[in-house]
């Protein structure tokens, strides 16, 4: 059974104003996951700072969140830098006063095996999937604790949990990601910070879309495997990010929350 346009309008409306007077930073926000959670906590209320090494791509998100009444800022800076990530974070304190969500976004896929991985490949899978997380958290949490809480949303993968075959790099990576979710949890939520996870599938995305074209497989055969018929999209997943992160979720705290269509690994 579907909702009635009513009860859809009822339901967009009751969200609208989620994040209003909130200030949420989201990394990898240039991209395809990333930017639809950037405009759909824009459009929720929240005071947006899009974060991404790629300033055009970061500016284009904030034009079109500003363009659509919106409120959007660019921070332009590499994750793998320890000292620009903790310079983000205080930045964005200086401005505005507080810093209420963190939205741990960005990744990298290196495929191969172990024997085909280069050992660049591995140390580039830390320094952007995991090492930003120690560094960005570790700047906000103070913050957050001082003002009775905030919410900590880190993007895993579906293989984090079961691992994909050829992509050793990505399924540790991840996997540290729920480890780190799950330990910070455990360690700060008497301080009122909420921290989850979420484990996307096939997410169709640009990157997708370009790996695809480089294979000569299409979309229809992702959707094969999935038993719900069809991949996700990244505003499935921003829905689910934005809900982890909001005042509706007060009692998720060390939450792993798969997004697959009830896929098992591709």
């Amino acid at each position: 059974m579907t909702d009635s346009p009513t009860a859809a309008a009822t339901s967009t409306a009751s969200t609208a104003s989620r994040f209003r007077e909130k200030v949420c930073v989201v990394t990898g926000a240039g991209g395809g996951i990333g930017s639809a959670i950037a405009r759909r906590l824009a459009r929720e209320g929240a005071t947006v700072v899009v974060c991404d090494v790629d300033g055009a791509t970061a500016d284009t998100v904030a034009s079109e969140i500003t363009g659509e009444g919106g409120r959007a800022e660019v921070a332009q800076f590499d994750l793998a830098d320890a000292s620009a990530c903790h310079q983000a974070v205080d930045d964005v304190v200086a401005r505005h006063g507080h810093l209420d969500v963190l939205v741990n976004n960005a990744g990298v896929n290196r495929r191969g095996d172990l024997l085909a991985l280069s050992a660049e490949d591995w140390e580039t899978s830390f320094a952007i999937n995991v090492h930003p997380l120690f560094h960005l958290c570790r700047a906000a949490l103070p913050h957050m604790a001082s003002r009775g809480g905030g919410a900590i949303v880190n993007t895993a993968s579906q293989w984090s949990l079961q691992p994909a075959p050829g992509h050793i790099a990505y399924n540790v990576t991840k996997a540290a990601v729920v480890a780190f979710t799950r330990s910070l949890a455990r360690d700060h939520a008497h301080q009122g910070v909420r921290v989850n996870a979420v484990c996307p599938g096939e997410i169709l995305t640009p990157m997708v879309e370009a790996h695809l074209a480089r294979t000569g497989r299409t979309v229809a055969d992702l959707d094969a495997l999935v038993p719900f018929g069809r991949v996700g999209t990244p505003e499935e997943v921003a829905a689910l990010v934005a809900f982890l992160a909001s005042d509706e979720a007060p009692y998720m705290c060390g939450s792993v929350v798969e997004i697959t269509g009830a896929q098992a690994v591709a």
